[in-house]
């Protein structure tokens, strides 16, 4: 993945920290603490102490953050006419979001229906059928709650940006406030840092220091991110405004996310640490899964596969290649223990065992959930 920054001069890169964005790593957290080993006791004291109702809402609309990080807990890069910057609280974030374009706002909710189409400028399913109609077939393979989280999106989203926004603040309520108040010293800190770095050694030294898969070209025009897919970017774009913000995330980690939606700013959320994670499984098994993990279609599958539950159908698709091809690589991956499936209905669903994914390495883990 490439972002060009030819012409951006140096005040148009910013460090700075984002309550809506942590919140959103935050519900990651909750919804997939398998991809989180160093944050168990707190999402497992978290979870238990949610109130029914809330932890209701959170599962109707965990597909904003569970499968992929939803670009609506970043609105300040794709607000038209906005200067680029994170809100001072969550309130203020929320304001930010809230001054979202519809049409932004519901592409935003359901990436998780359209992720191929991500970096294309695929029109808006407001506006085109065949959107439309593709965003809620997809929707029908996620399950019924997600089937109706889409009609009533598409049909008004004025509704659904409400209860959004009321789901947010009770999260603010119930945990996150005491959350925020314990990382955003971290999270300024560090923001800081990075920004001294950026003044004083330049881009090379700062993003170094962001993350090792991020690198800086010679001509100091292109920041490549080694990341297990294929995108590109301006910070540059006339059409959204110059800039390029780097957020740092006390949750985040082993993901580094890149926005990169065309007329969106873009923008890097970056961890700002990693946990200790358990030792490798033992040499025979360690042989088995690696050789399993040796062809490049089945690295890519599990890039997938990591971050939810997919059918054979979805992965042919998602990867333009054929449903017994699909099935052919899964088969490897369940052989080699590395792959569990369960039936949803008519469907049946094949996911990462992250757990024992996490003993071959914190490398691969890392690669594949970056």
């Amino acid at each position: 993945m490439h972002i060009d920054i030819a012409g951006l001069t140096p005040e148009h890169i910013v460090f700075e920290s984002s309550p809506l964005a942590e919140l959103g790593l935050a519900l990651h957290a909750l919804s997939e603490p398998g991809h989180h080993p160093g944050l168990h006791g707190w999402a497992t004291a978290t979870a238990s102490a949610l109130e029914p109702d809330l932890a209701d809402r959170l599962h109707e609309a965990e597909f904003l953050w569970r499968n992929t990080f939803s670009d609506v807990f970043l609105p300040f890069a794709g607000v038209r006419g906005g200067n680029g910057r994170t809100g001072a609280d969550l309130t203020e974030d929320l304001d930010i979001l809230d001054r979202l374009d519809d049409e932004r706002f519901v592409s935003a909710a359901l990436e998780f229906t359209c992720s191929r189409l991500y970096g294309m400028g695929a029109p808006s399913p407001l506006r085109n059928a065949t959107m439309r109609a593709r965003a809620l077939d997809l929707a029908a393979t996620r399950g019924p709650q997600q089937v109706e989280f889409t009609k009533q999106l598409l049909a008004d989203p004025a509704s659904v940006r409400r209860w959004i926004r009321r789901l947010f603040e009770d999260c603010e309520q119930a945990f996150f406030a005491d959350t925020w108040r314990r990382v955003q010293v971290q999270l300024i800190a560090d923001a800081r840092h990075k920004t001294d770095l950026l003044r004083r050694k330049g881009l090379g030294e700062a993003i170094q220091a962001v993350s090792t898969a991020l690198s800086l070209d010679e001509a100091a025009t292109r920041i490549s991110v080694d990341k297990l897919i294929e995108g590109r970017t301006s910070a540059a774009d006339p059409a959204s405004g110059p800039g390029l913000t780097l957020v740092p995330s006390a949750f985040g980690w082993p993901h580094l996310s890149v926005l990169h939606a065309p007329g969106w700013r873009p923008v890097i959320h970056y961890p700002v640490h990693h946990p200790e994670l358990p030792s490798p499984a033992s040499v025979e098994l360690l042989q088995l899964r690696m050789e399993a993990l040796a062809h490049p279609m089945r690295m890519r599958l599990c890039r997938h596969l990591a971050r939810s539950a997919y059918t054979t159908g979805e992965l042919a698709d998602s990867h333009s290649v054929t449903a017994p091809e699909v099935s052919r690589h899964l088969a490897v991956l369940k052989k080699a223990g590395l792959v569990t499936t369960r039936r949803r209905g008519r469907y049946v669903l094949h996911q990462l065992d992250l757990t024992v994914v996490a003993r071959l390495g914190s490398d691969f883990l890392e690669g594949i959930l970056r």
